[in-house]
């Protein structure tokens, strides 16, 4: 009986190790902005990939790219990492307090980043944020970033499908089903926004463990206070569109 047993641990743990094989090696980054009466509030925390591989070394700088496109503000620096993003993002706030000093509303952000899918072939980060700039309300989109592991790339959203049209044609099916926009009538004919009047698929799409999200943040084809509008398509509907194998349960 000990034989059995030490021989099903044995493979147990032959198991487990070659499922961590498979997935990436991450670690929380934290970055916080000065703490001051005239300075706004940044929170970063973003997964960082531990590796020295090329997969690893193109998610960290797709995710630095991100933050910095995310906080830089058009004062005249030149911005190279999440430091420097963070130093023009307080710069943007010092200009605008300067330029309007009855204004006593501070600026706020605040980006989270998870590993939201992961597999032998793909990654996805997802990044939620919140931006607080003035007005009447915040900024508050959430970024997927796929990536290829075993070729250690970013990639296109229209590079994540075999056949993008065939696929947008399924997607607005599922689109219409679930916001219950009449099939025979326009995509709009609800209230919709979509440019032209024609569907369109979001401009974020990640892979996540329920499936296959289309992530259309506010303003994109709705009004701010219909908030995001998501559409998660599982993968066992959608495995013959796709251009990369994920696993699912087929039942």
């Amino acid at each position: 009986m000990k034989k059995l047993f030490s021989f099903l641990t044995v493979l147990s743990l032959i198991f487990v190790s070659c499922e961590k094989e498979d997935k990436l090696a991450f670690a929380p980054s934290k970055y916080l902005s000065d703490s001051c009466a005239n300075c706004p509030s940044v929170k970063i925390t973003i997964p960082n990939a531990l590796e020295d591989s090329k997969i690893a070394k193109t998610i960290n700088n797709s995710l630095k790219e991100e933050i910095i496109y995310l906080l830089t503000f058009e004062d005249g620096m030149d911005v190279s990492s999440i430091e420097e993003a963070i130093a023009s993002f307080k710069n943007g706030y010092t200009i605008q307090k300067n330029k309007f000093p009855d204004e006593s509303i501070g600026w706020e952000a605040k980006i989270e980043g998870e590993v939201a899918y992961e597999d032998e072939n793909i990654v996805t980060i997802q990044l939620k944020t919140y931006i607080f700039t003035g007005g009447a309300h915040g900024y508050a989109p959430t970024r997927f970033l796929n990536f290829d592991k075993k070729n250690g790339l970013e990639l296109e959203n229209w590079e994540l499908f075999k056949d993008l049209d065939a696929f947008m044609r399924f997607a607005e099916t599922k689109f219409r089903v679930q916001e219950h926009v009449p099939l025979e009538k326009s995509i709009n004919s609800t209230g919709f926004m979509f440019d032209d009047n024609s569907f369109y698929l979001s401009e974020n799409i990640g892979f996540t463990n329920e499936g296959l999200k289309l992530y259309y943040d506010q303003y994109e084809v709705a009004s701010y206070a219909d908030g995001p509008i998501v559409l998660n398509l599982p993968y066992k509907e959608i495995a013959d569109y796709l251009t990369y194998k994920v696993k699912y349960k087929a039942d």
